[in-house]
């Protein structure tokens, strides 16, 4: 059994190269846990507690977050495709402790409606991303590259994007900020 019985909080272990694929996790703590190279693809977490963790190089594809928080965590080089962040507890207040994301591939994930005061994206894949209805103001998105990106909604007055990339055709939606008339 990967975990002991009876046992529901986890401080400063280290876990790797532990299958947790579907497997449900329920009601334990981790704080100051590492994980590595382990396997969460279609595990389901429900009212667990992640604080100041760090998934790397770890598969969290399709995981079902029920419940759950995440404060302080960290993901490098993870797979965490058609998670949907939404379920997150809190989800519909502000989300004032970060998660970072460095290196990952967020592919068909859902952050629609969630508030986040610091969100941390960085080098990472993120098509077919819901990030509708969320708040992302003051976010610093330079250099990013939005040329395959439709569809969005970016306050340059609100948010930093010196060096950004946006294709010709959807970069006029920038202006959508401004409260102008384009007339041809």
């Amino acid at each position: 059994m990967i975990f002991e019985e009876g046992r529901d909080e986890y401080w400063s272990e280290k876990f790797n190269k532990i299958d947790f694929s579907g497997l449900t996790l329920s009601s334990k703590e981790f704080e100051g846990c590492t994980f590595t190279e382990c396997d969460f693809s279609e595990a389901i977490f429900e009212h667990c507690n992640f604080v100041d963790c760090e998934f790397a190089k770890c598969n969290l594809s399709v995981a079902n977050i029920k419940y759950s928080k995440f404060s302080e965590v960290t993901f490098i080089e993870s797979k965490l495709i058609g998670v949907n962040w939404t379920n997150l507890t809190l989800s519909k207040y502000a989300l004032g402790t970060p998660m970072k994301f460095y290196k990952c591939i967020l592919n068909d994930s859902s952050f629609f409606g969630l508030v986040f005061h610091e969100l941390i994206v960085e080098e990472c894949k993120a098509h077919n991303v819901d990030f509708r209805e969320g708040d992302f103001s003051r976010t610093n998105l330079t250099g990013t590259d939005f040329s395959e990106a439709i569809n969005y909604d970016i306050d340059i007055l609100e948010n930093t994007i010196k060096n950004a990339k946006f294709s010709r055709h959807e970069a006029v939606r920038l202006l959508d900020c401004l409260e102008i008339e384009l007339v041809d």
